[in-house]
C-alpha cells in the first residue's frame, strides 16, 4: 500500500523538528494525530522510522535513509501542484518590437491583474520574425507595423513618428541644430533590408538612393546605433529612441524630412480569436487611450 502524501509530510517534519508535538504545530495538526500518521507509515512501509524515548525522537537508521526520499516526493508533489496551476491559468504569446517595449509591459501588467489573470509569454520579433510566427501559430497576436500582413485582421493602431537623424559625435553634421535631406546628399542613410511597399523605410530609400542594409528589420535600434558609432552611415529614428537613449559616441539631431511616421497595429489570426486572443486587442486598445 502506498503511503499518502500527508504521512510523508508527517514523517519528513518530525524527522526535521525532532518532535511530534513540534511538528503538530507546524503543521497545524494534534499531536494524537502525528503519532497515528507516523504510525500508519511504519506500518506499509515495514520498517521503524524513529526512535522514542521521553525527552527525545530520533530517526533509526532505517528512518534516516528515508528522509531524502521522503523529501523528494514531497518536492514532486509541490511541483506537480504548481505546473498544475500554471497551465490551469490562460495563458497567450505576444510578439512584439523591441521600440514599443514599454508599451507591451504595461500590456502585460494588465492581463496578468485582470479577472481572470492571464499571463503573457513576450516575445521580441522584427516584422519578418512576427509574421512567421503569426503563419506558424507560434504566435497568434503581435504588434507590428504597417503594411500588416494581407488576410490578418489588424486594429489600435497607433503612430511612431521618425524626426530624428543618428550621427556618429565626431561628424561634422553633429553640430547642426537640425538636418535637412539637402544635408545628406553625401551621406548613406542605415535602413532594413525588409522594406515592404508603403512603408516608411520604403519611402526613405526611394528619397534617399545612396543608403546602405542595417539589417533585415529595423526594430532593434539600439544595435543598429553601434553602426552608426562605426561611421556606417545614418540612422532616422523615432523620438523614443532619441529621448531614451543616451550615448557618447552617437548625436541625436532633428530630422526635417517630412512626415515619416511608423504605424503599428495589433494583428491576429481569425482562427485563433480566443477569448485571450481578445483580452489582449481589447487591453492594447485600453492602453493607448490611458497612455
Amino acid at each position: 500500500m502506498l503511503p499518502t502524501l500527508r504521512d510523508v509530510a508527517c514523517f519528513a517534519r518530525v524527522a526535521d523538528r525532532r518532535g511530534f508535538s513540534r511538528a503538530a504545530a507546524d503543521l497545524g495538526l494534534s499531536q494524537p494525530a502525528i503519532s497515528q500518521a507516523i504510525g500508519r507509515l511504519e506500518r506499509g512501509l515495514g520498517v521503524r522510522l524513529f526512535e522514542r524515548t521521553s525527552r527525545s525522537v530520533e530517526p533509526t537508521p532505517a528512518g534516516r535513509a528515508l528522509i531524502p526520499y521522503a523529501e523528494a516526493l514531497l518536492d514532486a508533489a509541490a511541483a506537480l501542484t504548481a505546473e498544475a496551476a500554471r497551465r490551469a491559468k490562460p495563458s497567450i504569446r505576444l510578439a512584439y518590437p523591441l521600440l514599443i517595449g514599454g508599451l507591451v509591459a504595461r500590456v502585460a501588467r494588465r492581463l496578468v491583474h485582470r479577472s481572470p489573470p492571464i499571463d503573457v509569454d513576450l516575445q521580441p520579433a522584427g516584422w519578418t520574425a512576427a509574421n512567421a510566427a503569426l503563419h506558424s501559430g507560434d504566435a497568434p497576436v503581435a504588434i507590428m507595423s504597417q503594411p500588416f500582413p494581407a488576410g490578418l485582421p489588424s486594429t489600435a493602431r497607433f503612430q511612431v513618428p521618425v524626426g530624428h537623424l543618428a550621427v556618429p559625435a565626431g561628424s561634422p553634421l553633429a553640430g547642426r541644430t537640425t538636418i535637412v535631406p539637402d544635408d545628406l546628399r553625401r551621406h548613406r542613410l542605415l535602413l532594413p533590408a525588409n522594406r515592404p511597399p508603403g512603408s516608411v523605410w520604403a519611402r526613405l530609400a526611394a528619397r534617399f538612393p545612396r543608403h546602405r542594409v542595417a539589417g533585415t528589420d529595423l526594430d532593434d535600434f539600439a544595435a543598429a546605433l553601434d553602426l552608426v558609432a562605426a561611421g556606417a552611415g545614418l540612422l532616422p529614428a523615432p523620438r523614443l529612441v532619441a529621448e531614451t537613449i543616451r550615448r557618447h559616441d552617437v548625436r541625436f539631431l532633428p530630422f526635417d524630412a517630412g512626415d515619416l511616421r511608423i504605424t503599428y497595429g495589433l494583428v491576429w489570426r481569425p482562427d485563433a480569436a480566443s477569448a485571450e486572443v481578445m483580452a489582449v486587442v481589447s487591453t492594447v486598445q485600453e492602453a493607448l487611450r490611458t497612455r
